[in-house]
């Protein structure tokens, strides 16, 4: 890690609110390509989080520069679901103890922005949508600066992407294993064809399914299509099957979030009623978080083979087989031993 900047540094007015976050700026030696990689745009999903943490942790980058968000919508990280009954809080095993994260909520707080519209309207396409949606981080882009505080996060967004020149955007998501769109890689026709090379690859290579979706046309607010859209920047966005989130479930238990294992989505999938492939053995954290980290060193080894000029070479991320041997754990550091000055809590 060379620097630590905050989204407000792109755009001011964010500074000292809930919305402002921590940017983690790996830069190497030699100048190349550059990337945005995001977790937490839903922070009931927090296996990106985990993915752009043990990132930040652990790359090395040679040629380039990564900018890591690990809590997009860093509102919405400390906000909760009510009424489901989520815990506050999940724990990774590592060798030296346990590592606690919060597991936040998949909007904004209306502690930090209130009152929500009776309908939202997108802006810049006027497009009507569910009025929960403007504290929605994945239905905000490409924002507004004089918008409400969640335009307002992915305005900045777009402020460093587009004054950074930035190649690469990518954002970490979950979902439902009964929603059709998962375990893919979401891309626009102007990202297709590296998404289709990174899919090929960690089927053939790495011996798991994340199969294409095309972003649409005309469903507004999305990063995978308003990213594109508005800047020169390719986007993707990267879903991995989360069964917590399904809701035929049992108690949504911290448990059934690291396992992924769950009686009543084994009857559904006997019934052929989930969109993944599903049996006793759950779809547990190591697995969902490897998936995340493979494809996205696939997008970016694709990107950097067909721009030499713009590449981005990085080493030492664990990838998806490092994840199911070692677990997810494995690859964050103990605090208790590095130098204060480079503990950061998010």
């Amino acid at each position: 890690m060379t620097e630590i900047k905050w989204l407000s540094d792109f755009f001011p007015p964010l500074k000292g609110t809930a919305a402002d976050t921590p940017v983690f700026v790996l830069s190497g030696a030699e100048p190349g390509g550059q990337a945005l990689i995001m977790g937490n745009t839903h922070a009931n999903e927090p296996e990106g989080l985990l993915a752009v943490a043990i990132m930040i942790e652990n790359a090395v980058v040679e040629k380039g520069t990564l900018y890591l968000i690990p809590c997009f919508n860093r509102s919405a990280s400390l906000n909760t679901r009510p009424g489901e009954g989520y815990p506050l809080y999940f724990s990774v095993t590592t060798p030296w103890g346990k590592k606690k994260f919060r597991l936040g909520n998949r909007d904004a707080s209306p502690l930090d922005q209130w009152p929500d519209p009776d309908v939202y309207i997108h802006y810049p396409e006027r497009q009507m949508l569910s009025y929960l949606d403007i504290r929605n981080t994945n239905r905000t882009w490409p924002g507004r600066k004089n918008g409400l505080p969640m335009e307002q996060v992915t305005f900045a967004a777009m402020e460093l992407l587009r004054g950074n020149r930035v190649d690469l955007a990518i954002d970490l998501h979950g979902a439902e294993t009964m929603f059709p769109v998962t375990n893919c890689i979401v891309a626009p026709e102007k990202s297709m064809r590296i998404a289709t090379l990174a899919s090929l690859t960690v089927k053939s290579m790495e011996g798991f399914e994340n199969h294409l979706e095309s972003s649409p046309e005309k469903f507004r607010g999305l990063s995978h299509r308003e990213i594109g859209d508005y800047s020169e920047t390719l986007p993707f966005l990267l879903e991995a099957p989360i069964p917590f989130l399904d809701q035929p479930t049992g108690a949504k238990t911290e448990q059934l979030f690291l396992t992924g294992r769950d009686e009543f989505l084994l009857s559904l999938s006997r019934k052929k009623k989930l969109f993944v492939p599903y049996d006793e053995s759950g779809w547990p954290l190591d697995r969902r978080v490897g998936q995340h980290l493979s494809v996205t060193l696939e997008i970016i080894r694709q990107y950097s083979r067909k721009n030499p000029d713009r590449a981005i070479n990085l080493r030492q991320v664990p990838r998806y087989s490092d994840l199911i041997k070692n677990g997810t754990g494995a690859y964050f550091h103990n605090p208790a031993e590095a130098e204060k000055d480079r503990v950061v809590k998010l």
